[in-house]
């Protein structure tokens, strides 16, 4: 596309909430940056379980009801246009970053304390893969769960691209990781660098994790599974660990005693970084900047990429995603 021809775009429209046929890609108008805001061309999208939730009608981005309902949540492309306040960035510059929509198109805005240069060790396609996974595990298990050198964590779904995110995080920052998966990404994880993987499909997470700290448990617990695990992630917790649930892939109701938690003087941690306030996203991704992004400049971090769909393939890319067999991200090239 011709950054300078903004009248129209492609993009992928959810036409109304459904199966994967309700997902089209139709030409919609171009978006037009306010002052402080940046047009991206964008190059490259990623999948997260949240479009599947959106597409379904059960994670609606935050805001009032746009007349094109566009999905996507992070990005990599190049700056086509800037604001007349924005100071930071100019056109041609090399970005990527979070947004709570319309990541699936050709072209989007920004507020500019939002976007983060690209890595120069990661390709600018390639670059798509990184800001959700890795400011998502980056907030729970370091902002959020205080983990730090020395402690120790249970990702679930270590695999997926949160749970690959964390295992290089936890390498990163000193602490050690356990995490679990089905038994074909045993070898994913233990490649990665996670100190334990626990297979669910054969093992007990509970009693490995019991094993592995001698029973003292871990200092946080990142679980995107929700349901049974509840109780369980508990009996892995040290006294006054948490817990911090980024989402809910199993059951969406949970009960758990109360008994249980009271005595290690646990916290329980809900958290989205959709619907947080734009200061708030701000000050998670101002922390990204400074703590983590020149861990991939000095090779210590990487994304994680399992495959690529064209954009006029995204119902494909949800199919995919919903066979939970991927290791790592699935990125959208636009």
């Amino acid at each position: 596309m011709n950054p300078g021809n903004l009248a129209g775009m492609r993009a992928v429209v959810i036409t109304e909430y459904g199966d994967v046929d309700v997902l089209q890609v139709q030409e919609v108008p171009a978006p037009v940056p306010g002052p402080d805001e940046v047009l991206v061309e964008v190059m490259a999208s990623a999948m997260n379980r949240a479009d599947l939730l959106q597409r379904a009608g059960q994670y609606p981005a935050p805001g009032p009801q746009p007349e094109y309902e566009v999905p996507g949540l992070e990005f990599s492309g190049t700056i086509a246009a800037v604001g007349s306040q924005v100071v930071s960035w100019s056109p041609g510059d090399a970005v990527m970053g979070i947004v709570s929509g319309g990541a699936m198109a050709e072209m989007l805005v920004t507020h500019e304390r939002m976007l983060q240069p690209v890595p120069g060790s990661v390709g600018l396609a390639d670059a798509a893969g990184i800001p959700e996974v890795f400011m998502t595990a980056h907030d729970a298990l370091v902002s959020q769960g205080m983990l730090t050198s020395g402690r120790r964590a249970l990702v679930h779904a270590g695999a997926s691209g949160v749970g690959t995110a964390s295992i290089q995080i936890c390498q990163a920052i000193g602490a050690e990781i356990a995490v679990t998966c089905s038994t074909n990404k045993v070898g994913a994880c233990s490649d990665l660098g996670a100190h334990l993987v626990v297979d669910y499909s054969k093992d007990d997470f509970v009693d490995a994790v019991g094993d592995w700290t001698g029973g003292g448990g871990v200092d946080v617990v990142l679980d995107v599974i929700g349901g049974e695990y509840l109780v369980r992630n508990i009996r892995c917790l040290k006294t006054q660990g948490r817990i911090v649930q980024v989402g809910v892939m199993g059951e969406a109701v949970a009960s758990f005693p109360l008994g249980a938690l009271l005595p290690k003087r646990a916290s329980l941690i809900g958290t989205v970084l959709r619907s947080r306030p734009l200061e708030q996203k701000i000050d998670a991704n101002q922390r990204f900047l400074s703590e983590l992004l020149p861990r991939f400049d000095d090779g210590t971090l990487r994304p994680v990429i399992d495959s690529r769909y064209a954009l006029e393939d995204i119902a494909e890319a949800h199919n995919y995603m919903a066979t939970n067999g991927n290791i790592g991200k699935i990125l959208i090239d636009i």
